[in-house]
C-alpha cells in the first residue's frame, strides 16, 4: 500500500490550495482516510478525516475553510484549503485505515502513511 500526497506549495494569506493523496495498492472503498500536519517544533495534529460512507469531520481550527472529499474511481482523497492562514503552514500528511465504516476521528493508529506535502502560508 502506497499514499501519495502532492499539491502543497507557497502561498499568500487568503489563498487556496488543494492537496490530493493518491492511493494505490488498495481499493480505496474500503478505506478510511485522514490528514494531519506537523509545524516545525509542535506535535503531529489531526486536521480532517473522511470514511467510507463519505462522513467528513474535522478539527475545530480548520471548520468552515477546509474540505475532505474522495474520488473512489481515481482512488485519490483531496483537501481543499481555502483562507489559509499563517498558521496553516506545517507539512501536511495522509494516512489510511482499512476500518474504512468507523467514525474516522476515532481511529487511533491509521495504519498506512504517506510522505508529507508542505504547505507555507506567508505574505
Amino acid at each position: 500500500v502506497q499514499l501519495q500526497a502532492s499539491g502543497g506549495g507557497l502561498v499568500p494569506p487568503g489563498d487556496s490550495l488543494r492537496l490530493s493523496c493518491a492511493l494505490s495498492g488498495v481499493n480505496l472503498d474500503y478505506y478510511a482516510i485522514a490528514w494531519f500536519r506537523q509545524a516545525p517544533g509542535k506535535e503531529r495534529d489531526w486536521v480532517s478525516c473522511i470514511n467510507s460512507a463519505e462522513n467528513t469531520h474535522y478539527s475545530d481550527s480548520v471548520k468552515g475553510r477546509f474540505t475532505i472529499s474522495r474520488d473512489n474511481a481515481r482512488n485519490t482523497v483531496y483537501l481543499q484549503m481555502n483562507n489559509l492562514r499563517p498558521e496553516d503552514t506545517a507539512v501536511y500528511y495522509c494516512a489510511a485505515d482499512p476500518r474504512g465504516g468507523s467514525y474516522c476521528p476515532y481511529i487511533p493508529d491509521y495504519e498506512y502513511w504517506g510522505q508529507g506535502t508542505q504547505v507555507t502560508v506567508s505574505s
